[in-house]
């Protein structure tokens, strides 16, 4: 029997990262995101639509397709972005054709129906939910009580001051979680968690009421998978300890396995990196200390280019801990 796999996490890592690979060895894959974005061609549409974001759906959906060679038009067609000349925020231009659609289909049909409509177009070989169905933002709190409304300017934004750590996150207005992905978690075999950027991407998905609760009741593994770099704005300082503590205290019980990387690259590799990704410092560093029953150490970098993850080597440990 199919081991049942829920994924939590946004943004463009998961889906390619952790998704997509998976479905090819055969678990049924379930991808919960969190429904915050609201910069580019996302924050564009839900402005003038009033409809929720569609971005990290669309990522999850076509990650999880499974289109025959005579369906693979649709792929190009999903990727297609359009009105290139317009800047909808700093560094996003243009539409996607997906985030259209995906927005259109919502003003027509309603979110649930656009869903169903999504899965069958696409072959998805599993399942992709949001959150929740509620139409929300999120808030980031400073040290020093200062409010960042909304994820693209706590993710990338420069109009607050990143040097001030994050105290917590809410949503505003509250909301509640979906009840469809609140079933898939509590009938989950394994949780997957990440990897991705802390504050933006992954802990947002816990935020809806009743997420928390039914994570904390569920009896399934709980894996975290810890990302590769720290990034100011939201997690300067961060430890691989810090950031477990942090995922535990958002999903309201104990991690029961997370993996970090513990390969050193070369200096001349982390400062490529650091050129490319806005605001990312360093690695993150580990204590030699970590109990290793629940701490997964290994080398998770690709052999060259920037620091990202390497998909086999993830791959590898995820289907022997599964």
């Amino acid at each position: 029997m199919s081991k049942k796999i829920v994924v939590f996490g946004g943004g463009s890592v998961v889906p390619k990262l952790i998704l997509n690979p998976l479905k090819e060895e055969g678990f049924e894959m379930i991808g919960i995101t969190s429904m915050v974005d609201n910069g580019g061609s996302t924050g564009a549409l839900r402005k003038e639509l009033d409809v929720l974001p569609p971005g990290d759906i669309r990522r999850h959906l076509i990650a999880l397709a499974d289109l025959p060679p005579e369906e693979e038009w649709k792929k190009k067609l999903w990727d297609f972005r359009f009105a290139e000349d317009i800047e909808f925020s700093p560094g996003h231009f243009g539409h996607n054709f997906a985030n259209v659609f995906i927005a259109g289909l919502e003003k027509n049909y309603g979110f649930e129906k656009a869903l169903e409509i999504l899965h069958d177009f696409l072959r998805v070989k599993g399942k992709v939910l949001p959150a929740t169905l509620e139409k929300v933002q999120l808030v980031a709190e400073l040290e020093d009580g200062e409010l960042v409304e909304g994820e693209d300017e706590i993710d990338m934004g420069e109009n607050h001051d990143r040097t001030k750590t994050i105290k917590r996150i809410f949503l505003r207005p509250e909301a509640t979680a979906y009840q469809k992905a609140l079933d898939e978690v509590a009938r989950a075999d394994i949780i997957l968690i990440g990897p991705g950027d802390m504050y933006s991407s992954i802990l947002p998905c816990f935020l809806p009421k009743g997420m928390k609760e039914t994570l904390s009741f569920s009896k399934s593994k709980k894996i975290f998978i810890c990302p590769l770099m720290t990034k100011l704005g939201e997690t300067q300082g961060f430890s691989v300890k810090d950031f477990a503590k942090e995922i535990e205290k958002y999903i309201g019980c104990d991690l029961d396995y997370v993996i970090y990387n513990n390969f050193l690259p070369s200096k001349e590799r982390i400062e490529r990196t650091k050129e490319k990704g806005k605001f990312l410092l360093d690695l993150v560093p580990f204590e030699n200390s970590l109990p290793k029953e629940k701490f997964i150490g290994e080398n998770l970098i690709s052999e060259e280019g920037i620091i990202v993850h390497d998909k086999e080597k993830l791959k590898n440990i995820l289907i022997n801990l599964i």
